[in-house]
């Protein structure tokens, strides 16, 4: 068995949280993606739901809590080294979650919290992660529908 069957890809979550027409965003500690502001989120636990690492991966990086709503979509990102060998595969489970309580202040693997003005998200000079306007218009236009 090579290296490549002995691996699997690793499922996470992003928390999707919409509040007065602002996403939470978080700027990220850890690779892949460290320094990018992206969505909270993380590896889902053994024996966790999806719903349940949702919530827990948004109080952890954030400190807020939101009820995790339903699933907004898939994405799968690949991230290799400098080698060029494959490093990072994940499945991400974007999760739309309705916002609680808290403000947003940086915790466990985020640098930085804040919310985004829907609006502005393309304008904002953020290196983000792949995929995060088009994902954060997905969950404005889905709370809009709601």
């Amino acid at each position: 068995m090579n290296d490549n069957q002995k691996q699997k890809p690793v499922v996470a979550v992003l928390s999707l949280v919409v509040r007065e027409r602002k996403v939470l965003l978080v700027k990220r500690a850890n690779p892949p993606d460290a320094g990018k502001w992206g969505f909270p989120g993380g590896k889902v636990e053994f024996g966790e739901t999806l719903q349940m690492a949702a919530q827990r991966e948004l109080f952890e990086e954030t400190g807020v809590r939101g009820r995790a709503d339903r699933i907004l979509t898939t994405l799968e990102t690949f991230s290799k080294g400098q080698s060029g060998r494959l490093q990072f595969h994940y499945v991400l489970i974007a999760i739309l979650c309705e916002w609680q309580e808290g403000e947003a202040v940086a915790g466990d693997d985020a640098l930085e919290a804040a919310w985004y003005d829907a609006d502005d998200l393309p304008w904002y000079d953020l290196a983000t992660s792949e995929d995060v306007p088009r994902v954060a218009q997905m969950a404005f236009d889905a709370v809009l529908e709601a």
